[in-house]
This record gives C-alpha cells, sequence and structure tokens, in this order.
C-alpha cells in the first residue's frame, strides 16, 4: 500500500451534489449574525449532540522567539469575555504563554462540517475562578494535577503512579487545594471567525474582528 492509498480520494461532482443538498436542507442560507458568542453557543449547542468531545479545541502558542506550538485542549468556560481553558503554569504552554500571550484556538466539528477559529490576547483568569473550576473537578484529578510535573521528561508510568501514591498520602481524606502552578487563562478574541462547509469547496465563511476588547465588532465575508 503506497502512502497515497491512506489519503480519501477527492470528492466526485455526484459526492459534492449531494452534500450540497444536505446541508442547504440543515443549514438554510448564508451565514448571519450579529454576535459571535451568541452564534458560537448555537454551533456548540448542535455539537454537543453530535459530537464524542464537543469543547476540543486546539490551542496553538508560541514561544519567545516565536516558533508555533500547538494541542488539544478542552473548553471550560466562555462568554463575552473570551474562552477559558485550564493548566498547569509550568507546562510547555504555559511556559509559552508567559513569554509570548498571544494565542490562537480551532474548533472543528467534523459531525456538523463546521469550524470556528479565534485569535487574541491570552490573559490569567482570577485566583477565584481558578479556585472554583479546581474544586469541581473529580478528587483523583486534583491529586493528579499535584502529582504530575506536566511536560517534563518521565522515566516510566511507575514513576508517575509513585507520585500520585505519595500526593494521595499526603493530602488524606482531607481538603485538596488549588496548587500554585495550576491555573486557567481566558482568551480574547480580536477576531473569530466561522466556516461551515459547502459543496466544491466554495465554503461559508464569516469574520468577526475588532480593534480592542471594549470595541464593536465588525463583520466581513472571506473568500472560500
Amino acid at each position: 500500500m503506497s502512502r497515497s492509498d491512506l489519503i480519501p480520494p477527492t470528492p466526485s461532482q455526484e459526492d459534492y451534489e449531494s452534500r450540497e443538498a444536505a446541508m442547504q436542507a440543515e443549514n438554510g442560507g448564508e451565514l448571519a449574525a450579529q454576535d459571535p458568542f451568541a452564534l458560537f453557543a448555537e454551533w456548540l449547542v448542535e455539537a454537543r449532540g453530535k459530537e464524542p468531545e464537543p469543547t476540543a479545541m486546539t490551542l496553538a502558542t508560541a514561544d519567545a522567539d516565536g516558533a508555533p506550538d500547538a494541542r488539544m485542549v478542552l473548553l471550560k468556560d466562555f462568554d463575552a469575555r473570551g474562552f477559558v481553558f485550564y493548566t498547569n503554569l509550568e507546562s510547555v504552554k504555559g511556559r509559552q504563554l508567559a513569554a509570548n500571550p498571544h494565542a490562537a484556538l480551532v474548533f472543528y466539528w467534523k459531525a456538523l462540517r463546521r469550524q470556528v477559529r479565534v485569535r487574541g490576547v491570552v490573559q490569567p483568569v482570577s485566583e477565584e475562578e481558578a479556585d472554583e473550576y479546581f474544586a469541581s473537578r473529580a478528587r483523583d484529578a486534583r491529586i493528579g494535577a499535584w502529582a504530575s510535573s506536566q511536560s517534563r521528561p518521565l522515566e516510566g508510568r511507575m514513576e508517575l503512579q509513585a507520585a500520585i501514591a505519595k500526593t494521595a498520602a499526603r493530602f488524606g481524606l482531607g481538603t485538596i487545594p488549588r496548587p500554585e502552578f495550576w491555573s486557567g487563562y481566558r482568551l480574547v478574541p480580536g477576531a473569530i471567525e466561522f466556516w461551515r462547509d459547502r459543496a466544491f469547496r466554495l465554503h461559508d465563511r464569516l469574520a468577526f474582528v475588532r480593534d480592542s476588547e471594549a470595541g464593536a465588532w465588525r463583520t466581513r465575508r472571506l473568500y472560500p
């Protein structure tokens, strides 16, 4: 088998026409909205009914030298202020965000054939927000946050299990507070783009942009 055999063939004319008919029946006409967060909420509700992990998103960061990096994380909250995720602050992404507090997100919902791209400045969440979310996590997940030296070299699984056991013994049945090295970030968007699949690669693209966090959103349509 050649490597090209692993890649699906380009859709045929009939495939595109069939897909377009289904998309028109499900989605109607051209994308339109005034508030990007309201549109995102609508799409997320639909994704929750069809996707196994609807809040999964690609988080792209860059280090102090501008070298890019990316990984999958989970969206934990969003509102008109931005999109929230949590992590070990001493992880690779935490160190990159400390050096360069700009990032991008991509949500891709395959079942819906939709994508949302977000770019903006990253800010720490408040201590109260971080404490509240950490307290909502399962006990073993809180223990894991203490035990894992995220992104550092690991000799083997036994080393991690030993660290978990040691941490569990340390806290016993008591309260497990949030570690100082664990918190969240809010990506405050300056641009949000909504993409919807259409036939023959002639997709719908609607972008929202603003000049500042307090600025008004402007919309523009983009060629596919």
